[in-house]
C-alpha cells in the first residue's frame, strides 16, 4: 500500500522532521525533507547493543544472571554497597539498576574526569534495589557493551559487522567511543534513515533476514517484549514499548524505528525534532492509522 504523507507533512511543518519511511506488507513509502545523510541516531544505538547481547548469550560470553561484581571484579569501588552486589548484567537492560539518577549522559560526558568509565558508573551510589525502579540512564547500556567487548576482545562495531551490520547491508560506520577507545554503546551511533529502518525490519520478521535467522532464535520476540513497568508502555531489553503493541528502538530528537508487528509494519523517522510528545500522537494519526491490519 502506498502511504499519504500530505496531512502528515502539515501537521510535522516546524518540528524538524527530516524523513520517514514506512514499510507494509512488504512495500516501502518515503518523503525525505532532505537528503537520507547518516546522522547520530543517539539512544536508537542501545537497541543495538540489545541484539549483540543475543548474540553474546548465545555464544556462551556472558549470561543475563551475572553479578556486575564479577564481571567487573578489578573496577570496584573499595566497599561496594549490598545493592551494587546484588545488580546484575539482566538489570543493565532494563533501566533498573538501582541508581536513581542518570550518568554518563550527553552533557556529562565531557566532564566525567575518571578515564575508567566503568569504574566511574560502578563508583556512584546504588541507593535502591536493582530490579525495583525505572531510571533511565545510559549506563547500564554502556556497561553491557564493554563487557561484551572485554569477552570477545574487539570493538562493538568488530563485532557487530559480520553478525548483523553485514547482513543487513550496513557498511563500515563510526560509533562513539570512551577515553580508553571502548565503543559507548548506549549512544554515538551514525546511520541514516534506510539503514535504521533494516534494524527495524529484522525486528518485525522475529531476527530472520533475506531467509536466514540472524538473530539468535527467540531473542527478537524476548528482548522486545515488555521486561518491567516504566510508566508508560513498559520497558524491555533496551527497547521501549509502545501502544498497539508495538516496540521501538529510540534516539534523541526522534531517531525512531518503531515496529508494529499486528500491523505487519515498520515505520522509521530521523529528525531533529524536540517536541517528541507532539511528533508522536501525529505519527499515530496521520501515518500508523493508515496501516489497515
Amino acid at each position: 500500500m502506498s502511504i499519504d504523507f500530505n496531512q502528515f507533512i502539515e501537521n510535522t511543518e516546524g518540528l524538524g522532521v527530516l524523513g520517514v519511511l514506512v514499510t507494509k506488507d512488504g512495500e516501502e513509502s518515503e518523503w525525505l525533507y532532505e537528503a537520507d545523510i547518516r546522522r547520530n541516531v543517539y539512544s536508537a544505538a542501545k537497541s543495538f547493543v540489545s541484539a549483540a547481547v543475543g548474540f553474546a548469550l548465545n555464544e556462551g560470553l556472558l549470561s543475563l544472571e551475572e553479578k556486575l561484581t564479577d564481571a567487573f571484579a578489578g573496577r570496584l569501588p573499595e566497599h561496594p554497597s549490598d545493592n551494587l552486589k546484588k545488580a546484575t548484567v539482566r538489570d543493565t537492560l532494563t533501566m533498573c539498576l538501582g541508581q536513581r539518577r542518570a550518568y554518563l549522559m550527553a552533557d556529562e560526558r565531557p566532564y566525567v574526569g575518571e578515564k575508567d568509565w566503568v569504574k566511574y558508573c560502578l563508583a556512584q551510589p546504588f541507593e535502591d534495589e536493582p530490579g525495583t525502579g525505572f531510571v533511565y540512564t545510559n549506563v547500564g547500556a554502556y556497561l553491557a557493551g564493554v563487557l561484551i567487548q572485554e569477552r570477545a576482545g574487539c570493538d562493538l562495531l568488530s563485532y557487530l559487522e559480520p553478525r548483523l551490520l553485514e547482513p543487513l547491508g550496513i557498511e563500515k560506520t563510526i560509533w562513539e567511543v570512551d577515553p580508553m577507545g571502548r565503543t559507548f554503546g548506549a549512544s554515538g551511533l551514525f546511520l541514516n534513515l534506510r539503514e535504521l529502518h533494516r534494524f527495524g525490519m529484522l525486528y518485525l520478521q522475529k531476527g530472520q533476514w533475506e531467509g536466514r535467522q540472524i538473530l539468535p532464535e527467540g531473542w527478537a520476540e524476548e528482548s522486545t517484549r515488555k521486561q518491567v513497568e516504566n510508566g508508560k508502555e513498559g520497558y524491555g531489553y533496551l527497547f521501549w514499548r509502545d501502544r498497539e503493541n508495538s516496540f521501538l528502538a529510540d534516539g534523541k530528537f526522534c531517531q525512531w524505528t518503531l515496529v508494529l508487528p499486528d500491523r505487519n509494519a515498520v515505520v522509521s523517522l530521523t529528525g531533529e525534532v524536540r517536541d517528541y510528545k507532539a511528533l508522536k500522537k501525529i505519527l499515530f494519526r496521520n501515518i500508523v492509522s493508515q496501516l489497515e491490519t
